[in-house]
């Protein structure tokens, strides 16, 4: 019998295109895609590709390019299954692309100085260093190839923040706010960003993208599958566990249905998308210049691992593709105006967890249909 655990990631990769990927992950891809040059040859490793955004993108743009591959990892079978699905419809261009069911954690199992381009949508945020992720990923990459990662910024959530931290002060809840704190930091500054790609021996940039998302109310809000299978694991580790989480989050609910009282609840998400160049250690005694990486022509041997590998190091395609396909619209034409948990409540759960069984920790009393507030907060 498959754990909870298991069943919620089994559950993230089917709902995962449909309600999560047009308003977060497609908005990060679209940074990481613009002005994507992939040269001739290239060789091109996908960290945490997940259902296969940006990955089929950056495919098509492989499209003439002779003798160019790209690896796919991620550590979720599930979500690789999806992505194949998505590529089997791509006819020639699926022979370019090799998935491999594989975590980042602790670090890539790839020889230094393979990949012309290392790009990553928002998977930096599933690793516990910045820094030692960032130095990986350069590490992998030749000297003169890219380095791609988008990841939500400090600021991000800011509105929800500001509410929770009221919300602990006002309740005395001291640890809590310690924890909270230690949660907001986890959210770099572009400065941090930047130190990270010096260290790493990245010139480039960071370019930073602002948008809001909007919920109809609190429970629209904390039930949002962007939300659900997003921060709300972390929010409420802040508040701690049993019933003193559960206070905190009637406190939370009754502060953000008081301030936008029927009007919708709206959270900022600041994007960055970090751009670096890796340069020989000599050329970084000199004052960066950003240019266009160069188009290097040779193909370097690799190892993958995967099923069977030619003499080059490059592995055979897969016998079989899944068939079918799991499309995502093009995010250059996404509006993003409101979020809902609908479709979740619709969703026949029969064999599957309800969405809010599928939290990692107690459902959240606060959101239940038709529950009182409980007494014991009455002041």
């Amino acid at each position: 019998m498959m754990n909870k655990r298991t069943l919620k990631v089994e559950k993230l990769a089917r709902i995962y295109d449909d309600e999560i990927a047009p308003v977060w992950a497609a908005r990060f891809g679209k940074m990481l895609l613009r002005n994507l040059d992939v040269p001739a040859r290239s060789q091109v490793l996908d960290v945490s590709c997940g259902t296969g955004y940006p990955t089929v993108e950056i495919l098509r743009r492989m499209a003439e390019n002779e003798g160019s591959r790209l690896i796919a990892i991620d550590s979720s079978s599930a979500m690789l299954d999806v992505a194949r699905r998505k590529v089997a419809d791509l006819g020639p261009l699926a022979k370019k692309v090799f998935f491999r069911t594989e975590s980042a954690v602790p670090k890539l199992s790839f020889a230094d100085d393979v990949y012309d381009l290392v790009v990553c949508n928002l998977g930096l945020t599933e690793m516990p260093s910045l820094e030692i992720a960032v130095r990986d990923f350069a590490r992998v990459a030749k000297k003169g190839g890219e380095v791609r990662c988008t990841l939500p910024l400090a600021g991000t959530f800011q509105e929800f923040h500001d509410l929770y931290r009221e919300v602990l002060i006002k309740h005395d809840k001291h640890e809590a706010l310690d924890r909270l704190d230690r949660h907001i930091a986890s959210y770099p500054t572009v400065e941090q960003v930047e130190r990270c790609m010096k260290s790493a021996g990245l010139v480039g940039e960071v370019e930073i993208e602002e948008f809001s998302l909007l919920f109809k109310s609190s429970r629209e809000f904390f039930f949002a599958p962007v939300i659900e299978y997003g921060p709300l694991t972390d929010w409420k580790d802040v508040a701690g566990g049993g019933q003193e989480m559960q206070d905190v989050f009637w406190y939370i609910k009754e502060s953000i249905d008081a301030y936008f009282d029927g009007r919708p609840f709206q959270v900022t998400v600041k994007a960055g998308c970090l751009i670096g160049k890796k340069m020989e250690p000599r050329a970084m005694t000199s004052p960066p210049v950003l240019e266009a990486p160069p188009r290097l022509e040779l193909m370097a041997e690799i190892e993958v691992g995967f099923d069977d590998e030619l003499d080059s190091g490059l592995p055979l395609p897969p016998e079989r593709l899944a068939t079918g396909s799991v499309q995502l619209a093009d995010p250059d034409d996404l509006d993003i105006e409101e979020l809902s948990a609908d479709a979740e409540d619709d969703e026949d759960t029969d064999d599957h967890e309800p969405a809010q069984e599928a939290l990692d920790d107690a459902d959240l009393d606060a959101f239940m249909d038709g529950r009182p507030r409980p007494p014991h907060l009455d002041d």
